[in-house]
């Protein structure tokens, strides 16, 4: 494992622990040259999910670009990295328990809206306005009614 800090690739494993329900484990390492420590995940190796793009392009689903996305959504809402960390691992568990090798980004952001809406209606509109291409303020009006018409 290379050390994010000087890229050597050598590295001793302090501890283990399992994460995740089991899913993961998590090990906490030290290079063996600057000796500063980091953390590492393992996870099973499975068939990988391709995303299918709005423009027909395809490619491998990236767990990072989708806690990228609701991070930018969450900022600066009382929204913690370990509820953050939760719907990734809810969304990611949820596409490798489906049948379906290929999904749609549109999917996947349904499922994030899903899950953003029941934690921060803020962060959910947010995501909602980018996932969405939301092209006036009427379209954004038109999506916080629905919010406030679920809420009641």
């Amino acid at each position: 494992m290379k050390c994010p800090y000087c890229s050597y690739e050598e590295s001793k494993v302090i501890d283990s622990r399992s994460a995740d329900d089991g899913e993961r484990i998590r090990r906490r390492r030290e290079c063996l040259r600057c000796g500063k420590r980091f953390t590492t995940h393992e996870v099973i190796e499975t068939v990988p999910i391709i995303v299918v793009k709005r423009d027909k392009s395809r490619e491998v689903f990236d767990r990072n670009k989708l806690t990228g996305g609701i991070l930018r959504a969450c900022e600066k809402r009382p929204v913690s990295i370990e509820q953050i960390e939760n719907m990734v691992n809810d969304i990611e568990a949820q596409l490798q328990s489906s049948l379906e090798r290929e999904i749609t980004s549109k999917q996947i952001g349904e499922l994030a809206m899903d899950q953003l809406k029941n934690i921060d209606e803020v962060s959910y509109v947010r995501f909602a306005s980018v996932y969405r291409q939301f092209k006036d303020i009427n379209t954004f009006m038109d999506e916080l009614n629905k919010l406030l018409t679920e809420k009641k």
